[in-house]
Parts: C-alpha cells; sequence; structure tokens
C-alpha cells in the first residue's frame, strides 16, 4: 500500500502555526527546568499509551516490521524521558557568576552573570527511515523541546497518515501538561518546508536526509538576510578497516557481522557500512558472498528511495574494475532488493571517487582490498566527513590502527573498535555527527543529550540589578540549579 494522500500545510496554516511558535517561544523558554520535564515526560507515556494505533500506521506507510517499530517506538519515548532527566536538574544552561572585583587585576571587573538560553522557534524536517525516532517525536525534536524551543514539525511525505496523528498526539499531551499553545505542531508539504525555512520566525532547523536535499536546505537557511544555524545529517560511508591480524582470527565472524550491518533494515541506515576494506589475501570472498544471498529482499521505504537505489547501483557496478560478489538486482518497488555486494581494489576505488564514494541508501557496500598499510592509509585519506569510521584488529595489529587512527579521526565523529557502526546508543557520551557531508556542523551531534546544545545560545548579564535578573541567575537561585560561581580576589 501507498502513503494516504493527505493535503500539504497552506500558506494561511502555516503562518497560523509559525505565529503560534513564536507567541509561545518566551513563555515556553522561560519554564523551570523541572516543568519542562514533566511536559516531556507526559509525552512520552501519551505515545508509549498509543503505540496500538501508531505502530500500524507505521507499518502501512513505511514497509517495516512490527518487531522494527516497536523497538524504535521504545526507543523515541526513551530518549524523550532521557532528555527530561538530562535538563530537569537545570545544570544544561551552564550557569557562571563571576563576582564583582574592583581589584581585579586587568582592572575594576564588574558582576558578570552567564547562561544559555533557547534560541526560540526551531524547524524540524521528519527523516524517511525512521517513522518515530528521526521524525515527529524523535531525536531533534526531543532535543528542541527540552532547550525549550517551539518546534514546527515539517512531515515527511513517506509516512504523512502517521506524522499527522503522532503529531496530534505530541501537541495534546504538551498542552495538557501545560506548555503553551503552539509549543509544537506539524505542516506538510515542500514547499512548506522551504517556506518555513525562509520565515524570519524560526531561529533555527534541523534536518536527516541526503545531501542534495540537506545541502539545497542548508544554503536557503544561510542565504536568508537574517542566517540561522542548520543542522543536517546527510550522507555517510561509514567505512571499516580490517587488520591482518583480525582476519586471522576471526575472518569468518567479521564476515557475518558485516553483512548483518549493511543489509539489516534493507542498507537503509546512515551508519550502514559502505566499505569495508581487506588484506588482499583475506580468503573471504566465499563466506561474504553466501552470508548476503541468504538474506532475503526487503521492501524499500518508498518508491522513490528505490529508484534512488536502483540508479545509484547501476552506476556502481558498471564502474571497470568492480566486481558482483552477491548480485541482488531488483526489479519493481513491490519486489523489493536484496544484498548486492561488489569487490574491487583501492587503486580502482581511487581512480573512480565521484562513483565509488558517494553513499548508495539500500543494501549495497564494497569490499575493497589492500597491499600494504600505505594502501590502507591512501584509502582512508580519500575519504571526506563520516558519521563512523570502523577498526578491527588484533593486538598483532598495533602499527596498522597506528597508522589509520589519526586520519579516521580526522573525518568521523565516531571511531569504533572491533564491532559495527549501525545501532547507535541514546547516551550521554555519544556522539552522531561528523565532518561535511556527514553533517553541517561537526561540532554538535543529533543523538544522545548533547544534542540540545544545538539550541542555547548563551548571554551574559554585566551589572544587571537583582530584582530584573531571570530566575537562573539571581543569588537566591529559586529553581535550585547549580550555579557555579567565582568569587572576587
Amino acid at each position: 500500500m501507498t502513503a494516504t494522500q493527505i493535503p500539504d500545510t497552506t500558506r494561511a496554516e502555516l503562518d497560523a502555526a509559525l505565529q503560534r511558535a513564536a507567541d509561545a517561544a518566551e513563555p515556553f523558554g522561560e519554564q523551570a527546568p523541572a516543568e519542562r520535564a514533566r511536559q516531556l515526560r507526559a509525552v512520552a507515556d501519551a505515545l508509549d499509551a498509543a503505540a496500538g494505533e501508531l505502530i500500524p500506521l507505521a507499518r502501512n506507510e513505511s514497509h517495516l516490521s512490527e518487531g522494527r517499530l516497536t523497538g524504535e517506538l521504545k526507543r523515541t519515548t526513551f530518549q524523550l524521558r532521557l532528555f527530561a532527566d538530562t535538563v530537569e536538574p537545570g545544570d544544561h544552561l551552564r550557569v557562571t557568576f563571576d563576582r564583582a572585583d574592583p581589584d581585579f587585576a586587568l582592572g575594576p571587573k564588574p558582576d558578570l552573570r552567564r547562561m544559555l538560553l533557547p534560541v526560540g522557534p526551531v524547524l524540524v524536517f521528519a527523516a524517511s527511515n525512521f517513522p518515530f525516532a528521526f521524525s515527529v517525536a524523535g531525536g531533534d525534536t526531543a532535543a528542541a523541546l527540552a532547550a525549550g524551543c517551539p518546534v514546527v514539525l515539517k512531515g515527511h511525505p513517506g509516512h504523512p497518515e502517521l506524522s499527522v496523528r503522532t503529531g496530534e498526539i505530541v501537541a495534546e499531551a504538551l498542552r495538557s501538561a501545560g506548555a503553551p499553545e503552539g509549543a509544537f505542531s506539524v505542516v506538510l508539504g515542500f514547499d512548506t518546508g522551504t517556506d518555513a525555512l525562509r520565515d524570519e520566525r524560526i531561529k533555527a532547523a534541523a534536518f536527516t536526509g541526503s545531501v542534495p536535499a540537506g545541502r539545497a536546505l542548508f544554503d536557503i537557511a544561510n542565504s536568508r538576510p537574517k542566517p540561522i544555524p542548520f543542522f543536517g545529517e546527510l550522507g555517510s560511508l561509514n567505512p571499516v578497516f580490517v587488520a591482518p591480524g583480525a582476519v586471522a582470527a576471526r575472518g569468518t565472524d567479521i564476515a557475518k557481522g558485516y553483512v548483518t550491518s549493511y543489509s539489516g533494515n534493507a542498507g537503509q541506515l546512515c551508519t550502514k557500512p559502505g566499505l569495508l576494506f581487506l588484506p588482499a589475501d583475506h580468503g573471504l570472498e566465499g563466506a561474504l558472498a553466501e552470508e548476503s544471498a541468504a538474506v532475503a529482499s526487503h521492501r524499500l521505504l518508498n518508491e522513490r528511495l528505490h529508484e534512488g537505489y536502483c540508479g545509484r547501483r547501476s552506476v556502481v557496478t558498471d564502474v571497470p574494475g568492480v566486481r558482483v560478489l552477491a548480485d541482488g538486482a531488483s526489479g519493481s518497488a513491490e519486489d523489493g532488493a536484496a544484498p548486492t555486494l561488489l569487490a574491487t581494489d583501492v587503486d580502482t576505488l581511487l581512480a573512480n571517487r565521484d562513483a565509488l564514494l558517494e553513499e548508495v541508501f539500500g543494501p549495497l557496500s564494497i569490499v575493497v582490498t589492500y597491499t600494504s598499510e600505505d594502501e590502507a592509509r591512501r584509502a582512508a585519506e580519500a575519504f571526506e566527513g563520516n558519521l563512523t569510521a570502523t577498526v578491527h584488529a588484533e593486538d598483532s595489529d598495533t602499527d596498522f590502527v597506528a597508522t589509520l587512527l589519526p586520519r579516521l579521526r580526522e573525518r568521523a565523529g565516531r571511531l569504533l573498535f572491533n564491532g559495527w557502526p549501525t545501532g547507535v546508543a541514546v547516551s550521554h557520551a555519544m556522539q552522531h555527527g561528523g565532518p561535511y557531508p556527514a553533517t553541517t556542523d561537526a561540532r554538535f551531534t543529533s543523538v544522545g543529550t548533547a544534542a540540545l546544545d544545538r539550541f542555547l545560545r548563551p548571554v551574559t548579564y554585566q551589572n544587571v540589578p537583582a530584582s530584573l535578573l531571570p530566575e537562573p541567575l539571581q543569588d537566591q537561585n529559586p529553581w535550585n540549579i547549580p550555579q557555579k560561581v567565582h568569587a572576587a580576589g
């Protein structure tokens, strides 16, 4: 079945949603952290209670399994509660005092009080491949709400019915928990999204999707008369390098793990390993081909993605010097796609960078052989920015790893050792971002509690009378949040 046809948001409806968000910005941003935490938990509870309604909607529109969607909804409500736990104490505001000091070494120092404030209404573009966790109530929405920013959510056309219903549940939960009207709304339509991005009432935007779409939106955000931050997660190849010692010690297990990682969810994950680098004498082609051929076809999220996958697959398989180990050729979108596994060497890869070093969104990956540490190093240096880079190695591979890690660190936001990049923990220390084109700003993450930093900005109050200071900066500390005080002297 195809996605339900729901009319795009009209210009008048968009204008009303943007104005409600603008009107809500001040009262929502001034709420105490404990109040906002309570509202986030209310949203999580409401989504959990609606699982029986939402999961069938998601299955119908995304072709994902009930088990996958059940786990994804659990992740979604978990991260809402994690953000609630994170902001409730108030230390995310980073309140810092410098007391006035007439005897300061550089001359009299004024009373300085610094804190982080929400940036204002945030436009979030929902992703197609995670209809819950990176969509209406996903990580970007949770982070922005946790920071105190109203959210205008541009729904993805791949699951409009789910988007509208989820949006209704989120908005009602926030209202019932005391959030101001306009703290959250859902809008639909391609032009709706770009119109909202250009509107001066939007103060920041977040996006997960393709490089062309993300770059176009990034350029709009930066070409506004008053540019705004645009946090885009775009494309990533997620290379995996396997050292000789690791092949000798556990080559068969590596082959199985790799196929599971690149073919899982039909390869429709931003962390899918797009290339596996193996020593030339690895002897694993048979195992890799057999494991790949055993994976059944899976229907992709929508017809547009299927067409894009087939087009990119043709480009890559037509490169001279690229061999097919597992032929997952696909016909119609209804037939789905089976894993396609290709093989080549470093010289061919470097000679055909435009074709081979571009993400293929779907169940395709390339095994690349290297003949020396120098070749592996040159391959690592060929990559642009990535979300992840992985190394499989044993103690005997210390020199190999020491050569690679500095080069991979320059090009990735998360470095993995003896694991697989698919699966991103929602936690305090997670970094889900990397140099362009992985993301538009490598300093930030879109997964984990640090994601709310994107939607906060610092303000310092200098010699402001106590009666005019916001609650977090008052000496009596009515919110009872952490205050770091640097006394005079």
